[in-house]
């Protein structure tokens, strides 16, 4: 009975009671993995003002994007990982924890140096404003140094996912995350650190989570400790795990590209536009997660059920995910339209009228679209899992092209309007390309012309 309650069976039984039943710790993870920010945004904005949350925002698209190609990577070898626990292979399993975590040593090393070397002269480049550069500066600068920390528990949290363990990284990260609020107000009301404070507080704390998940995996899933053997270096293996880290890290990163450009135009706009534009993607953060946590549980199920070759079940599971979102969507509707406007006062401590304006302004129009973005992602996850790499890519140079166009077209003419349009039309071009991408996929087509014989 205590298995059941911390692994999640994706393999067999009813689909949508596995999907749910993985999904709800993976969704309250990202709820308060997400909090990390939030509560920083809520504390810079109440206690250091606007200007103090017009830096962190204008930096953040810097932070995300180094940031998301790592995680993008680290969400990558954990579908390999899922694939061989599908396969019942566990030797495999383990020479993929021990690759990714060679890989993910790498790669934190090489992020490390570009921080150091590029950051202040791509802030400059990204039309950061004079008054907020040097806040901005010390809030991304003090994150990037430490991501290795921020890599480590998201790779071992997504290594314990792969094996349908989803309970104990959500309690890891729950303990740090609640260690987070007492940090941020210690730092910067006690310490007076400023909006470093912030930062270091989420380092702190982010690094106790990796260390409870070492901690676990050590003490109660012993299948992803790989011996010295496990270790010893296998081109093809390697092959497959920076294939598919790379391609879904180059994702994140294409699509982050496109917003740190969108960033600069919307840099150009002022320092209250941008604190109001900060508070409602904090807020966009939190709408995201129900959808993209379907996406990523897909994932998951799809890895699973591809190395057991039930493709089939993979049909049923992607309709089952696209169904979930609608009705997540539709309950964020209800929410922000009559909510919008106390959630952006609440996040962004402010009461100057623009910023509140332009927070609600972009939560109002986005709500809708939510839907798209949640088919968007169970789509993009699915090809990655059954090893489409090619496919999702696309995808997000769709995203990054439209962001650059919007940035250097729309935005200068319709000004704040421009940025609200710039997502939801993007979304909707993605999801009409991945949509032809999924259903017309050799290995999808095979099972759905057998259901159609049957």
């Amino acid at each position: 009975m205590k298995k059941k309650l911390l692994k999640a069976d994706l393999l067999h039984g009813n689909i949508v009671q596995a999907l749910i039943f993985f999904m709800i710790p993976l969704l309250i993870s990202r709820v308060f993995q997400q909090l990390y920010n939030t509560v920083d945004t809520m504390i810079v904005g109440n206690y250091l003002g606007e200007e103090a949350l017009a830096a962190m925002g204008s930096g953040s698209a810097v932070y995300e994007l180094l940031l998301g190609f790592a995680l993008g990577i680290g969400s990558g070898l954990s579908i390999v990982a899922a694939r061989s626990f599908g396969t019942g292979d566990m030797e495999l399993l383990k020479r993929c924890v021990a690759g990714s975590l060679v890989i993910g040593t790498g790669l934190t090393l090489v992020i490390m140096l570009l921080s150091n070397v590029f950051l202040m002269p791509l802030l400059r480049l990204l039309n950061t404003p004079e008054e907020i550069i040097d806040q901005s500066y010390q809030y991304v600068h003090t994150l990037l140094l430490y991501v290795g920390v921020m890599f480590a528990y998201n790779l071992l949290a997504g290594l314990l996912r792969s094996i349908g363990s989803s309970v104990a990284p959500l309690v890891f990260l729950i303990v740090s995350a609640v260690l987070n609020i007492f940090l941020d107000i210690a730092f910067i009301t006690e310490f007076h650190m400023g909006i470093r404070g912030a930062a270091v507080a989420t380092v702190l704390s982010q690094g106790i989570s990796a260390v409870l998940c070492v901690v676990y995996i050590f003490l109660k899933r012993r299948i992803l400790i790989p011996s010295r053997r496990h270790f010893r270096f296998d081109w093809d293996l390697y092959k497959e795990l920076l294939g598919q880290g790379f391609s879904m890290g180059f994702m994140s990163a294409i699509v982050s590209t496109g917003t740190v450009i969108l960033q600069s135009a919307i840099n150009g706009l002022g320092y209250l536009t941008i604190a109001g534009h900060t508070a409602a993607r904090k807020v966009n953060s939190f709408c995201m997660m129900p959808v993209a946590t379907v996406g990523m549980a897909l994932s998951t199920f799809v890895s699973q059920n591809r190395g057991a070759n039930q493709g089939e079940r993979i049909r049923k599971g992607v309709y089952y995910a696209n169904v979930m979102c609608v009705v997540i969507g539709i309950v964020l509707m209800l929410i922000l339209y009559p909510g919008a406007p106390a959630i952006i006062g609440l996040i962004s401590g402010s009461e100057e009228q623009v910023v509140l304006d332009i927070g609600t302004r972009y939560m109002w129009f986005t709500a809708p679209f939510y839907i798209v973005l949640g088919i968007l992602f169970n789509l993009r996850y699915s090809l990655q899992a059954i090893g489409r790499k090619l496919l999702p890519l696309v995808s997000s140079v769709i995203e990054c092209l439209g962001k650059i166009v919007f940035a250097a077209v729309v935005i200068p003419k319709l000004g704040y309007s421009g940025v609200i349009l710039c997502e939801p039309v993007i979304w909707c071009l993605m999801t009409i390309q991945l949509i032809w991408a999924f259903y017309r996929n050799s290995y999808i087509r095979q099972f759905g012309s057998k259901e159609k014989r049957k």
